[in-house]
């Protein structure tokens, strides 16, 4: 049996695996990410983590050949340099050279949500489809491309930044320091703007009850106030999806893929949010009528497809689709 070794890591948490032949995770764990933090020390937590689940599998570093790794960036093929990561305040810097003081094994780097739809595509929602689309709504809107089984980011391994497509000309400022993002009006954070906003303009909304506070508001606030029957959070979800089935709507026209997948915290408003967000693709969809629109579905691995992902990276690098 052989083993490969994923590290995935977010804004919040830095998780990782290992993973068998058949994608399954024998080992896991997880450590808060603490943003913020110097590349060389989050590094090092990389590697400790590495550590204590090749030792958790009961195996050793030498056992493997890779350390996948997935990060909310990519690297420069040129440079070799992690081009830019907001979440963890990055921006070109050496870090194959910094990993590479950690750990004796060869680095294989790739953006995380590309991993994550990586994931879904070996052993989760779109492991029956050949080409898949996979956003994740979180603090930010991560993407991925799946075509023809492979991961596709561009002639320069750059694309497939699918949260900062434009969706409104100089509009919302997203964390990118660009204006009118995809991420700036479908994220997790990007709903609790709009929640708090709404909550601003209607006092009475059960919102406020539930929140406790314009502080306190998250992303199931507006949800949870909706299945009520609060008007105020209906026009709040509603207008979420809408943003949501615009940015896919421009994705299809694109790309045609087989299936969408949303992943992340927000996709576990269910079909409560599905529904929504289908309804409204084929509303607004070109050619939607005469040829459909593919299904828009829930990831099925959680957490667990950016681990899978990175650490299968070994094997897909080479099939990757450029």
């Amino acid at each position: 049996m052989k083993y490969y070794l994923g590290v995935d890591l977010g804004g919040t948490n830095i998780a990782a695996g290992v993973v068998d032949e058949y994608f399954r995770i024998i080992a896991k764990h997880s450590i808060p990410t603490l943003a913020g933090r110097s590349v060389d020390e989050i590094s090092s937590d990389l590697a400790k983590i590495s550590r204590h689940v090749i030792s958790q599998a009961g195996l050793k570093v030498s056992d493997f050949t890779s350390w996948g790794i997935g990060m909310p960036s990519c690297l420069n093929p040129k440079t070799g340099r992690l081009v830019h990561s907001n979440n963890m305040g990055w921006r070109n810097v050496l870090i194959l050279d910094t990993l590479g003081k950690h750990i004796d094994l060869p680095i294989i780097i790739e953006n995380d949500a590309n991993c994550a739809a990586l994931g879904e595509a070996l052993n989760g929602a779109a492991r029956d489809f050949n080409n898949a689309v996979l956003i994740t709504l979180g603090t930010g809107v991560g993407g991925g491309l799946i075509l023809d089984r492979k991961i596709y980011s561009g002639a320069d391994h750059m694309g497939g930044e699918l949260g900062h497509i434009k969706m409104v000309y100089n509009g919302a400022t997203c964390t990118c320091g660009q204006k009118g993002c995809f991420e700036a009006y479908a994220s997790a954070t990007a709903l609790i703007r709009q929640t708090q906003e709404a909550m601003k303009l209607h006092p009475k909304s059960i919102m406020n009850e539930l929140s406790g506070g314009l502080e306190k508001v998250t992303g199931r606030t507006a949800f949870d106030a909706a299945r009520k029957g609060d008007t105020a959070a209906l026009g709040v979800v509603d207008q979420y999806a809408e943003y949501i089935a615009c940015g896919l709507s421009s994705l299809i026209t694109i790309f045609r893929p087989d299936v969408i997948i949303i992943g992340g915290g927000i996709s576990n408003e269910g079909g409560y949010l599905l529904d929504r967000i289908n309804d409204k693709i084929l509303m607004n969809t070109f050619g939607a009528l005469e040829c459909g629109v593919p299904p828009v579905i829930k990831a099925q691995l959680g957490n667990d497809a950016g681990i899978i992902g990175a650490a299968m990276l070994e094997l897909c690098s080479a099939m990757r689709k450029v």
